[in-house]
């Protein structure tokens, strides 16, 4: 059996997918692709799927209620401080600065704009 990264996508469910996206894309410096809308409102993450990454997509919910999730999707970064220094700008909250989790890097702990927590881990 090969010891590789046994996530392969994410959903983050979001009551306003405009202003989710706005979030992310702003936290991250990056672009979301909308998905075709035969499959309901959903903008995915960029990935390389002919690599060994994770992608996902943000996935809007007409009876979406926040709060009461219990996942935490941990963003990969260079340096976590760098996105939580744009959270808050961007409409979300910072549950948790960058901590130190000792060899294994930093993370720290968010809430979007949809009420989800999401974390980020970085090596720095």
């Amino acid at each position: 059996m090969k010891n590789i990264n046994p996530v392969s996508w994410f959903d983050i469910s979001v009551a306003d997918l405009e202003r989710a996206k706005a979030f992310y894309q702003s936290v991250f410096a990056i672009k979301l692709s909308d998905f075709p809308t035969q499959w309901g409102r959903q903008s995915a993450f960029p990935a390389d799927f002919g690599g060994p990454n994770t992608s996902g997509a943000l996935v809007e919910k007409a009876d979406f209620v926040a709060g009461g999730n219990n996942t935490i999707v941990y963003f990969n970064c260079e340096d976590c401080a760098v996105e939580e220094s744009r959270v808050v700008e961007a409409g979300g909250q910072v549950l948790q600065p960058k901590t130190n989790i000792w060899e294994f890097g930093n993370i720290a702990i968010l809430l979007d704009t949809e009420g989800n927590t999401i974390g980020l881990h970085s090596s720095k």
